[in-house]
């Protein structure tokens, strides 16, 4: 069941934890489906699927027209991952429980609280929560994840008082970020979470009271582009008479690095908002609405390279091997790696600067002094002694 109608739903949790007050400026906004979402709610209910049918249960295998043989490759994934899981809680308990796309209601720490949790194994002495991610631009962290926090929250809630559950393991499964990870928390530290952080949180964000706070949580929330404390808080950069680049200061420039991506970010949220609102017919003062820039194309590609034969022109299609991607969707990723695996190779990339918080190792520095030297050394022709 999704948890698209809770106010204080735990897909949204990161954000109204930190700005109480968006939980009811978002209620009744309307939200389009993108078809990012579509495609998550088709994984879901394929790997739903496949999961019940790994456990031996009644299942309906779903029809959709996102499910392509990637979707089938990585949601198999996701079964052996849980079945991994499952026989890790075996090894220390003789009876786990499973739970599949079961509805979680946390509303003991926040009212009408409730969300999905894509799989529970209720075991001793470790609870585990699973959380199966498709999206391919954000990577998903289950470090003091609370959306995960809430669903452990619940399992507690429920189960507690008949296991003994010391800790509570949270899972992150992003198959085409090619990121799994786990994380875990005490039994005590979650539930102090509960009832120090989310109760008192959640009393403010359901009566639209508290403070509204800026950040990267703002990223999926349906009022981003308008507002007011974001903006505010974003223009607060914007105005800052920086000088010329040289005259800053290592820490004042990365100050604002740092600064940049959720300025850029905010930049395109009004930009998108203000473009949709003048195609309704919203007059925005000092700008209109054009034809932006396009390219030519044929009409009818058959038609046109018939005339180009008549008139005596041959040499007119361009054949190429279709790219990596398209290549490994139509052989299927055993077959491309079986087959083509040593004939593909992945470039160094172009050097990025990048938080340190990125897991990315960093690039080994090389001085302008050592590269002359080696330049001298390598490069240059010796003179010949007299």
């Amino acid at each position: 069941m999704p948890d698209s109608h809770a106010l204080l739903s735990a897909s949204s949790a990161h954000r109204w934890l930190h700005c109480p007050p968006s939980a009811l400026a978002v209620d009744g906004v309307a939200d389009t489906p993108s078809d990012a979402a579509l495609q998550g709610t088709t994984v879901h209910a394929l790997a739903e699927y496949k999961l019940l049918r790994f456990l031996k249960r009644r299942a309906k295998r779903p029809t959709s027209e996102w499910i392509d043989e990637e979707m089938e490759g990585h949601t198999d994934d996701y079964v052996q991952f849980v079945a991994q899981h499952l026989e890790t809680a075996r090894e220390r308990c003789s009876d786990p429980q499973v739970y599949v796309e079961q509805r979680l209601d946390y509303s003991h720490v926040a009212p009408g609280g409730f969300g999905t949790g894509d799989c529970v194994i209720l075991a001793e002495p470790t609870l585990q929560v699973v959380d199966l991610k498709y999206g391919m631009g954000v990577k998903v962290s289950p470090v003091e994840n609370p959306q995960l926090m809430l669903y452990g929250l619940r399992a507690l809630a429920a189960f507690d008082a008949l296991y003994n559950i010391e800790e509570v393991s949270l899972s992150i499964f992003q198959p085409r970020r090619a990121n799994v990870e786990t994380w875990s928390i005490s039994t005590q530290d979650l539930i102090a979470w509960g009832e120090n952080t989310v109760k008192p949180i959640a009393d403010l964000a359901v009566r639209g009271e508290g403070e509204y706070a800026a950040g990267s949580w703002c990223q999926f929330c349906r009022i981003a582009p308008t507002c007011r404390a974001r903006a505010e808080a974003n223009l607060a950069l914007a105005k800052h008479e920086f000088a010329p680049p040289a005259e800053l200061s290592v820490s004042e420039v990365a100050d604002v690095l740092a600064k940049i991506p959720e300025l850029k970010a905010w930049a395109s949220d009004v930009e998108g908002w203000a473009l949709a609102q003048a195609q309704a017919g919203t007059q925005i003062p000092g700008f209109k609405v054009v034809a932006g820039r396009s390219i030519r194309k044929y009409t009818d590609e058959a038609a046109v390279a018939e005339a180009a034969k008549k008139a005596g022109y041959t040499d007119i299609w361009d054949k190429r091997l279709i790219g990596i991607t398209a290549m490994e969707r139509l052989m299927g990723r055993k077959t491309f790696t079986e087959t083509l695996g040593d004939l593909v190779i992945k470039p160094e990339g172009k050097p990025t600067l990048v938080p340190e918080s990125d897991k990315r190792p960093p690039l080994a520095r090389v001085s302008a002094a050592t590269d002359f030297t080696n330049t001298n050394n390598n490069d240059l022709p010796r003179r010949s002694p007299s």
